[in-house]
Formats: C-alpha cells, sequence, structure tokens
C-alpha cells in the first residue's frame, strides 16, 4: 500500500505465501479433527505404492525443511511394495509426521523417513533429533489440542491437531501409530504400521501419456467468456484475476438478481456461481438459468461453487441445473481444467 505502482518486492511475496501456507493447514487440521470426531471421514481406497504417497509428502514438506537447514534422510525400499489406501489421506499422514518433525527439530537438525516391509505389514518411520517428548507426554501425544512443550524461541506454533489426524487417518486404514522418545531433548520417532497388500497383477493396457507427451498432443487452452456470481467480493476479484491471466474473459455479478441480468445480456460460456447469495441463492439462479434456455442447447457449463460437501449437497446442486459443484476454498487448476475442457469440446462456430 506504500508504494502502489511497485511491483510486490519478491520476500513480501515469500513471506505472504509461507503464512497463507501456514494458515490453510491450521484450517484444514481443524476441518479433518472435526469430520473424524464426527465420523465424516470417508476414504477412497486403491492399491498404492508405498514410495508414492511418501514421494508427495516429501516434496509438500521439503521447503520447510529446506528452510531451516535441515538434512531429510530417506531410506525407501528398491522393490515396491503396496497397501490399501486412500493416496490423499496417507500422504497426509506422511506429510504431517514430517512437518512435526521439523516443526520440533532446531536448526540444521536431522530428520529421517524411510519405509520396509515386514512380513505382511508395511512400517513407516519418521525419526528426528529434536526437541523430544516427555515421559510423562508420550501416552497423550496423539490426543486432541495436547502439544508438546517448547522453548520460548520457537517460531512455527500449532494448534495439537495434526498428531490426532494422524491416529485417526491410520486408525481408519485398519493400522496402528506409536510415538518413542528418549526424553526431553533427545529426540523422536513415529511409526505406523499398515497392512501390506501383495503386488498387483500388471496388466497389458499401454502405458497413460506423460504430461509432455499430453501437453504436444493437446491444443492449447482457448479463451471462455466467463460470468462469476460471489457475494465475496475479495475471493470474486481474485478468481477472475486468475481467470483473465490464463486468457479468459470474466464479468463479475455479486448477487442473484445481478447475475441474471447479466446472464441474459453477455450469454457467457460458462458461470461459476456461489450458493450462499443474498436475495436469491444459487440453486434458483441455476433453475432460472436453465428455464430461459432452450433444452440443453446453447447453454453454458454451469458450476456450483460452495462451501457444503457430501452427497446431498451435490445431487441438489445437479437437481438445480449445475453440471458440476466445487467445494470452497476451489482449487484454480480443477476451475481452469473444467473451462478448457468444454470451451474444447464445443462444435467450431
Amino acid at each position: 500500500r506504500l508504494a502502489p505502482d511497485a511491483p510486490v518486492p519478491p520476500l513480501i511475496a515469500q513471506v505472504l505465501e509461507r503464512q497463507v501456507a501456514h494458515m490453510a493447514r491450521l484450517l484444514d487440521d481443524l476441518l479433518d479433527a472435526s469430520r473424524v470426531t464426527s465420523g465424516k471421514v470417508r476414504l477412497q481406497r486403491r492399491p498404492i505404492r508405498v514410495d508414492e504417497f511418501v514421494g508427495h509428502a516429501v516434496e509438500a514438506c521439503r521447503s520447510l525443511i529446506s528452510a531451516q537447514s535441515q538434512q531429510l534422510t530417506l531410506a525407501l525400499p528398491e522393490l515396491p511394495i503396496y497397501v490399501d489406501g486412500d493416496p490423499i489421506r496417507l500422504e497426509q499422514v506422511v506429510s504431517n509426521l514430517l512437518h512435526n518433525a521439523a516443526k520440533y527439530t532446531p536448526e540444521g537438525g536431522a530428520i529421517g523417513l524411510s519405509a520396509r516391509a515386514l512380513g505382511e505389514r508395511v512400517e513407516i518411520r519418521v525419526e528426528d533429533t529434536g526437541v523430544g517428548i516427555a515421559a510423562e507426554m508420550l501416552p497423550h501425544i496423539f490426543d486432541l489440542f495436547t502439544q508438546n512443550e517448547r522453548s520460548l524461541n520457537r517460531s512455527q506454533g500449532g494448534l495439537g491437531i495434526g498428531l490426532t489426524v494422524v491416529r485417526s487417518m491410520v486408525e481408519l486404514h485398519g493400522g496402528s501409530v506409536q510415538a518413542f522418545s528418549p526424553g526431553s531433548g533427545r529426540g523422536s520417532a513415529f511409526v505406523v504400521s499398515l497392512a501390506r497388500l501383495p503386488e498387483p497383477v500388471r496388466s497389458n493396457d499401454p502405458p497413460a501419456p506423460t504430461a509432455a507427451t499430453a501437453a504436444t498432443a493437446a491444443p492449447g487452452p482457448k479463451p471462455a467468456s466467463v460470468l462469476l456470481i460471489d457475494d465475496n467480493v475479495d475471493a470474486a476479484e481474485m478468481l477472475a484475476m486468475l481467470l483473465e491471466m490464463s486468457g479468459h474473459a470474466v464479468e463479475i455479478a455479486l448477487d442473484g438478481p445481478q447475475g441474471l441480468a447479466c446472464f441474459e445480456r453477455e450469454r457467457p460460456q460458462v458461470v461459476l456461481c456461489d450458493i450462499g447469495l443474498p436475495e436469491m441463492d444459487g440453486y434458483e439462479v441455476a433453475r432460472r438459468m436453465r428455464a430461459s434456455g432452450t433444452g440443453n442447447a446453447g447453454m453454458p457449463l454451469m458450476v456450483a461453487l460452495t462451501g457444503y460437501d457430501g452427497p446431498t449437497a451435490r445431487a441438489r446442486a445437479l437437481l438445480a441445473g449445475f453440471d458440476r459443484h466445487l467445494v470452497k476454498p476451489v482449487d484454480p487448476d480443477e476451475v481452469l481444467r473444467l473451462i478448457d475442457v468444454f470451451v474444447q469440446a464445443q462444435p467450431p462456430a
């Protein structure tokens, strides 16, 4: 604000990125703790290689570990080992353990991550040379809102939720997790045990195209006209900015009636509509837009943006006339992908 005509300095952008990522992690942990305690976590399980979700977790935490000049040592099996699990949730388990290790290990400390097969089990181990865990804390370290005592110079706080989420997700997979520590100042180790799957039978299907091959074969994204209806001004402007940077033309409406008027005037190719709107909710907006067209001919791609998830919310959105249902905060890449797929499928004018 003090330098309105100057670009955002890289240092400021990096600070903002780190702090937003930290807030996002806190919010995700709170939401996951709520879902776990209310029994609303649904796993999407499939046979998955352990090194796959472990590798993704390492990438997610690498910047934090590097920023603190910590040394990360990986020990993964040469031959693939498999478990039956939800890859996103298992990545979250390992990521939370790595984040915990980095948070309680001083700069220049060491973190070890290993995975191995032990008969019919798979053991994933995260250990560190950090502040350790007092003996009286070990039985409670996985309890909600429990945190090991930190020295006053520790700058990375938390809510004491991450390890609770780890235990809950591991137990939902039929596994177990244990914490070990020789005592305060002597480091700690967390060991996850999961059931091992036999190696899946390999199919004779041709390999899926790589990202580089797909990028070469697919035509570039085409610009689209987009109507964005959302009463949250900041959220609408940020999403509109992203869409415009990707080549799309965007009109913003802040309520249902304004959105309908803009729809009749502009006839956009894509409508992104919030559900919780003043005066007229998103369901009614979608119904009126559908009613204004001739069947589905020439109708835009209609995407619901909502804070509500689950089968009931999705079914209600589809019944109102939406083509897709995205839960806030929406993934910008998913929005851009939906628009691109829709526009590419349209017949030439």
